[in-house]
Formats: structure tokens, C-alpha cells, sequence
């Protein structure tokens, strides 16, 4: 437990520095480089709140560790068939691909069902798409625990999961931006790109719910969620938050849902809200 809570041994903590230049490089070709004049760029109280959802998100990510790391040592202690080797160069190419795989489920949940979305629509929330939108985090990443679980099953040590999770977030990190045209096809083909990526902050009709990779893409394009960058997206959500209040931006989709779940008579009606499609409503409304 203390090498999963010492950020020393978080990828994450080494990649800050580069976090900070990439922001402060953005910004820089924003100003004094040759680029689309039709591009988003910064905003100032935009970016504080993105900011300072990264920075809270870490306190969440902590408590996350903390729960889930005792379960995760007891699957993998108790249950698990097989142990495979940390210290094998493939053991690290299946982790990634593996927990690639449990992302792109997780991250195709919390979009679909009302109650995962209202977890994670704040990282949704800007109309702006730039390297600080990236650090734009939930602060509720629980959901992942589920589909994590299987991973210590097949064999995978709990410890490395941590390790994994950091690298595919660190890899996002720098597909979230509108300064990178797109890449030569068989990094377009395999990889969640900086194009792909923000086809899935559009809130246009033909973007919604696509792309939902992590690094790679291609699940998306096996299990039919790929869409190509077709013209420039409108970023943010259908409904505009009109809010840098960082609480609201959290939790305001949560105090919507238990409001709705109250007024609802019938519990399937109840069970809709929470586990249906983001902007259900009972047959009778529709």
C-alpha cells in the first residue's frame, strides 16, 4: 500500500513538469505562431476551474487507491487463477492493452447511463479544448472500480493497475488540443489522436457519444463508436453549465438526478433515471 500511495512511484507526479510547459508552449503558439484563427485558445476563468478540478481530482484519485487496493489484493491473492510476471517486458504491453480495454468500457458506461454521466460530465463542461482542459478531471472516479476488477483476476499484481491507469491519463493528456492537424494514417488508425479526441468533446449530433479510447482507438472501431473528424466540433455539453463554479460543475448534475429519482411515483421510472440514457423520460412524458 505505501508504493501505491507514494508519489514517488506515480507516473503522474514526473509528468507535471511536462503538463506546465505543454499549457505554457499552447499558449505561447496560440499567441505569436501561424495558426486557425478558428480555434478556441484560453480563457482565463476557464482554465482556473480546470485547474483546480486536476488539482482536487488528485484527493479523489487518493481515496480511490485506498478502496479499491485491499479489494484488488484479495481477488488477486484469493481468486485469481494465475499470477503473471511483473517483470516481463510483455507483462506491461498486456496491461496497457488490457486496462485500454476496461476504459474504454468504463468510459462508454459513464456516458450511456444517467447515473455515470452525471459523474463524469465535468470533464465535458468546457467550450474550450486545450491542454488545460485535459487536467478538467471528476472527482468521482469510482465507476472504474468495477471495471477494473477483472484485471487482478487474470493475474494482473493490484500495485501495477495504479501504474498502468497513470499512463494511459498521461497519454490523453496531450490529445486534448486543436493545434495538432491530423496525424499520418497508421497513427490515426491505431491510436486516439488529438482529431479523434476531439470529435468526443463535441456536443454536435454526429460526435456525441464517439471515441470513447483511451489510447488506442480501435476499439471504437470493433464495437462500432468511431467517428472521424468531419468538420471543427462545438465544444462543451447539449445544455450549456454557464458556471465556473467548480462545485456546480461537480455535483450539479447529481443534485438534477436525485431530484428527478425523488419525483419519480414508479420505482422502474426510478431505476430509468439512474441506469437509463442520459435525458431519459418515462414513456408517458416522452
Amino acid at each position: 500500500m505505501s508504493d501505491v500511495l507514494d508519489p514517488m512511484q506515480n507516473p503522474v507526479t514526473y509528468a507535471l513538469p511536462f503538463f506546465v510547459l505543454s499549457v505554457l508552449v499552447e499558449l505561447a503558439a496560440l499567441r505569436w505562431l501561424d495558426h486557425d484563427d478558428n480555434v478556441t485558445g484560453y480563457s482565463f476563468r476557464d482554465a482556473r476551474a480546470s485547474l483546480t478540478m486536476g488539482v482536487g481530482s488528485l484527493f479523489f484519485l487518493t481515496a480511490f487507491k485506498v478502496g479499491t487496493f485491499f479489494v484488488y489484493s484479495a481477488v488477486s491473492t484469493y481468486l485469481a487463477p494465475w499470477h503473471l510476471p511483473t517483470g516481463a517486458w510483455w507483462f506491461w504491453v498486456l496491461l496497457l492493452i488490457s486496462l485500454d480495454f476496461s476504459y474504454y468500457w468504463n468510459h462508454r458506461f459513464v456516458h450511456r447511463t444517467s447515473i455515470g454521466w452525471a459523474a463524469h460530465q465535468a470533464h465535458h463542461s468546457s467550450e474550450y479544448m486545450n491542454f488545460a482542459t485535459a487536467l478538467r478531471q471528476k472527482w468521482n472516479p469510482w465507476f472504474e472500480f468495477f471495471f477494473w476488477l477483472p484485471l487482478p483476476l487474470l493475474g494482473f499484481a493490484p500495485w501495477t493497475l495504479y501504474v498502468a491507469f497513470s499512463t494511459n491519463l498521461i497519454y490523453q493528456f496531450f490529445v486534448h488540443t486543436e493545434l495538432v492537424d491530423k496525424l499520418p494514417r497508421p497513427v490515426e488508425f491505431l491510436f486516439n489522436t488529438p482529431s479523434h479526441h476531439r470529435v468526443h468533446h463535441g456536443s454536435d449530433p454526429e460526435y456525441l457519444d464517439r471515441n470513447y479510447g483511451g489510447i488506442l482507438i480501435v476499439f471504437d472501431r470493433i464495437f462500432g463508436t468511431f467517428q472521424p473528424e468531419l468538420h471543427r466540433p462545438t465544444y462543451g455539453l447539449t445544455k450549456p453549465v454557464e458556471t465556473y463554479d467548480v462545485f456546480k460543475l461537480e455535483y450539479r448534475a447529481f443534485g438534477e438526478l436525485l431530484r428527478k429519482v425523488g419525483a419519480a411515483p414508479r420505482l422502474r421510472d426510478k431505476l430509468g433515471y439512474v441506469f437509463g440514457p442520459p435525458g431519459w423520460e418515462p414513456a408517458a412524458d416522452r
